[in-house]
């Protein structure tokens, strides 16, 4: 599904009629839109082991163990070894307050975490996916995230549209100070955000909820900078 909106400001900068005999031309600045609606097709799950010990040998241990078992279920699912990547290996102590005065906090314990992103190259299998997550010890799903896979190529057909609503634009304004458009003097690329994380799960969370991809948007702005000239030229 494609489809055009209108921008929110137009610069239009047009000299009297009496400047088109100088040097520097009169010109006309606008800003052409396109959107792409698709579904995505990749979806990215953060999920992970945090183990808890007196030692932080032990915690470590506890944390390897575990881990080992979820990364063997996801393989044993299908997940390739490249779709599945270590973000994050943290050990730290944990304290808490002391009946003595000079030393207001101790060390209870030690907390250990590994966390993982794996990518779902079949959209179908996210829930599946979180359920064999859950179910091989995993006690930290804290995000998804939606993306499309082939971008770049419709970001580039969402381009050519973008030229062709700003040339349509500033036609509509030459039209009405009775002059025409010519070559286009300046292109620019207004930025496209990332893909943003589809929603936050709580550790211990069922793969019976349902997940629900919807549609991802894909947006170019351009502004163009035209010559104008007069219908005589």
């Amino acid at each position: 599904m494609r489809a055009r909106s209108a921008i929110i400001a137009i610069a239009l900068a047009c000299t009297a009629s009496s400047a088109f005999g100088q040097n520097a031309p009169p010109t006309i600045t606008v800003n052409g839109e396109a959107t792409i609606s698709v579904p995505p097709d990749v979806a990215q799950i953060d999920s992970g082991v945090t183990t808890e010990a007196k030692t932080a040998r032990e915690a470590s241990d506890a944390n390897n163990k575990a881990m080992n078992g979820v990364l063997l279920s996801l393989k044993n699912a299908g997940i390739a070894e490249k779709d599945i990547q270590t973000s994050r290996l943290s050990l730290s102590p944990q304290s808490a307050a002391s009946r003595n005065a000079n030393a207001p906090f101790q060390i209870v314990g030690y907390r250990a975490s590994n966390r993982v992103t794996v990518t779902i190259r079949d959209i179908t299998k996210v829930a599946e996916t979180i359920d064999v997550l859950v179910g091989s010890g995993a006690n930290e799903i804290s995000g998804i995230s939606f993306l499309v896979s082939k971008a770049s190529k419709l970001l580039d057909e969402a381009r050519v549209e973008a030229i062709g609503d700003a040339r349509r634009k500033a036609e509509i304004y030459a039209r009405a100070a009775e002059v025409s458009v010519g070559v286009p003097l300046s292109i620019s690329e207004e930025s496209t955000p990332g893909p943003i994380p589809y929603r936050k799960m709580a550790a211990g969370v069922s793969a019976a909820a349902p997940v629900a991809q919807g549609e991802e948007t894909l947006r170019v702005t351009v502004s163009v900078s035209y010559e104008l000239k007069s219908k005589a030229q």
